[in-house]
């Protein structure tokens, strides 16, 4: 019976992939990871002079946006100290490591000068490799897994004239401590969205202003948005911001050599599944981080990059939360405080790295 289960569960995946369904989640996220950059689909014809002339998606000088990549996360040594949730008080968790591969795709679905729409796929792991000190089963259920993201997300860019544009992005993922023999059903899914109105002045210039509601952060949040990419007239400095989510500085050495100065949000919320014990107690982890970094990408060949960043990674958020009857708690970034949560955890900060390839838009 349970095999039936997964098999529909899998089923109703592949269904909401293949049929593009316009949904966006944490990422990262957002699920507005990756699959975020606003700058992209650089195959927009703008040849035809005699017709109506719209706004492009990019400006001169912008990194290449990746239509498909393949990562690898890793992370340093720290260590968790548990609070709340039965015994576990002052329990420590030393992690050596924590690990975990990244991939996804994006691909364009329509790309005209009058409207660009575009559907991806993404999947993220994160393993923790470590030691408990004194936890019981309940508390080492957070951290002895491994957590997954996967997820599909659509990007709709509508220009309103040669300067106007109005951007949306939604995805829908499923995060948890879940294995794909044994996978979590699809009311566990987690919603995310941006909507975005901006103007792109001249050639290398871009802003917007919008509103999200998003996971980054580890729980759900509704935001305000700014966006602001931009270039100099030498093609050496520019900014790729989409705040609060992450800012860059780029340097351009020359068009296939690029390097990052900035920061990143990244998070999600995970269902605790793997113990049968837990499922039915609505448990799930709100994991919340900033990654302050550093980013060299470059051409190897022709369309295909490689990224590799290194930073520290500082905790936001490490918390496990009670979801009664399933219902989500919304707390404004902790300002409303009637909810208390089950565990509220400390985490110490490592350093990072992550290297992935990607195959970037022409």
């Amino acid at each position: 019976m349970r095999n039936m289960k997964n098999v529909r569960t899998l089923s109703a995946l592949a269904i909401l992939l293949f049929l593009g369904s316009p949904l966006y989640s944490q990422t990262d996220t957002t699920d507005y990871e990756d699959e975020e950059d606003y700058s992209m689909y650089d195959d927009i014809d703008f040849a035809d002079e005699a017709a109506k002339r719209y706004a492009s998606p990019k400006i001169i000088g912008i990194s290449p946006s990746k239509l498909i990549y393949l990562g690898y996360d890793y992370q340093g040594p720290y260590e968790m100290q548990f609070d709340g949730l039965d015994s576990t008080a002052g329990d420590t968790f030393t992690a050596n490591s924590t690990t975990g591969i990244r991939l996804g795709c994006s691909i364009p679905v329509i790309s005209r000068n009058s409207i660009v729409w575009q559907m991806g796929f993404n999947y993220w792991e994160t393993h923790f490799n470590g030691t408990p000190s004194n936890l019981n089963n309940e508390a080492s259920q957070s951290h002895q897994n491994t957590f997954r993201t996967t997820g599909i997300n659509t990007t709709l860019f509508k220009p309103l004239g040669e300067e106007q544009f109005i951007l949306f992005q939604g995805s829908a993922d499923l995060n948890g401590d879940y294995t794909f023999s044994d996978l979590m059903p699809l009311k566990y899914l987690k919603y995310s969205a941006a909507a975005l109105w901006g103007k792109r002045p001249n050639d290398r210039t871009q802003w917007g202003i919008g509103l999200a509601r998003t996971y980054r952060v580890g729980e759900l949040n509704y935001i305000p948005i700014v966006m602001y990419n931009w270039t100099d007239v030498e093609n050496k400095w520019g900014t790729e911001i989409l705040f609060p989510a992450r800012a860059n500085v780029r340097r351009t050495i020359n068009p296939r050599n690029m390097v990052f100065a900035g920061f990143e949000l990244q998070g999600q919320s995970y269902r605790l599944y793997n113990d049968v014990n837990l499922r039915s107690q609505d448990l799930e982890i709100r994991r919340g981080e900033i990654r302050l970094r550093m980013e060299y990408q470059f051409s190897i060949k022709d369309f295909l990059w490689i990224s590799a960043q290194a930073g520290y990674r500082i905790n936001y958020r490490y918390t496990t939360d009670y979801l009664p009857d399933g219902k989500e708690i919304y707390r404004a970034f902790g300002l409303l405080k009637d909810d208390p949560y089950v565990m509220d955890n400390n985490i110490t900060n490592p350093w990072y790295m992550n290297v992935s390839l990607n195959l970037v838009s022409p």
